[in-house]
């Protein structure tokens, strides 16, 4: 089950929070302070953060900022007494997913929880899904880098696409050893498949082959009368 940390100076609302999350499945580890709370979550793998907002020694949006310096993409939900708009502005501006006025209900919190972890586990999985495997060669289109395996523990520099070159090594990516269209690329990738734009596209297809040159055993080759396939 995911894993939670709790970050709330409050004795009785921190441990009535860590008490209602544990019951309703989620495991959760409690800090009372800003400092103490960075120490666990260094030495932790959590899948959730609630932070609130006013502590001592350090405060959620301090402590955030701590927290996404070292690149983790955690959700963070923050808890306050306040209500005022600042307030809320600045803590989506440290990389709040939600933020919660006191006092609140469990049932919301445990609900906005929820939710908050099916996107996270939807983006995760869209992100797995969108890095393809070409050979050696590995396409990773969120990121719109393509690099090669020069062995079991190393990789070649990555080489940085362009966005019409991403999108148009994704179509073939996903139709890899099937033919391509010249005019269903065209029209997924320029807009609409104009003479103008299909001399663009012979253009991003001789960079493309240049790129893919790196493991000989792919290719990208012409289909007459049809348009393109990527074949390994």
């Amino acid at each position: 089950m995911p894993t939670i940390l709790l970050v709330e100076d409050d004795p009785n609302l921190g441990q009535l929070v860590q008490e209602y999350l544990t019951m309703k499945g989620y495991p959760t580890d409690r800090a009372v302070n800003g400092d103490q709370g960075l120490q666990l979550f260094m030495g932790g793998n959590y899948d959730l953060c609630i932070f609130d907002v006013m502590m001592p020694k350090k405060d959620g949006f301090t402590l955030a900022k701590e927290v996404r310096m070292g690149h983790r993409d955690v959700p963070i939900i923050f808890l306050t007494a306040k209500s005022m708009q600042e307030d809320t502005i600045q803590g989506f501006k440290v990389g709040a997913d939600d933020y919660m006025t006191k006092p609140f209900s469990m049932e919301e919190l445990l609900l906005r929880i929820q939710a908050i972890l099916r996107r996270y586990q939807r983006s995760t999985d869209s992100v797995e899904a969108t890095i393809y495997q070409i050979g050696s060669l590995s396409f990773d289109y969120p990121h719109q880098l393509l690099s090669r395996k020069t062995d079991a523990a190393t990789e070649s520099q990555p080489q940085k696409l362009t966005s019409k070159e991403s999108e148009l090594l994704k179509l073939l990516a996903q139709n890899l050893n099937q033919p391509v269209s010249r005019s269903f690329a065209l029209k997924m990738v320029w807009g609409d498949d104009s003479y103008f734009n299909a001399r663009s596209m012979d253009v991003y297809v001789t960079k493309l082959r240049k790129y893919l040159k790196e493991d000989p055993t792919v290719q990208l080759v012409n289909v007459h009368g049809e348009g393109f396939k990527l074949i390994v």
